[in-house]
């Protein structure tokens, strides 16, 4: 993005910034989202990207809204068991 701007930044660069004003920007959005509750369930689909399948993970809460996504390349127990986490 910066680079079609014209802004030559190397990938640390941007890295340092996001970390630097994530807890700021987080701390300034949490008090503007929806709430959700604590009833949730999950969800598990295979999907093609490019001709390779791959495993979707998704926490969804009782109105539906998508709390958490995840993408592996992998299913197994170990994959689920991260996302859980």
């Amino acid at each position: 993005m910066m680079a079609e701007r014209g802004v030559n930044m190397d990938h640390s660069t941007s890295n340092r910034r996001v970390l630097r004003y994530a807890s700021d920007l987080d701390r300034r959005f949490r008090p503007h989202l929806k709430p959700t509750n604590d009833s949730w369930s999950t969800d598990e689909t295979d999907i093609k990207i490019k001709g390779v399948w791959k495993s979707l993970y998704r926490a969804v809460d009782s109105a539906g809204n998508t709390l958490e996504l995840m993408l592996s390349a992998k299913r197994d127990g170990k994959t689920a068991a991260s996302f859980l986490r």
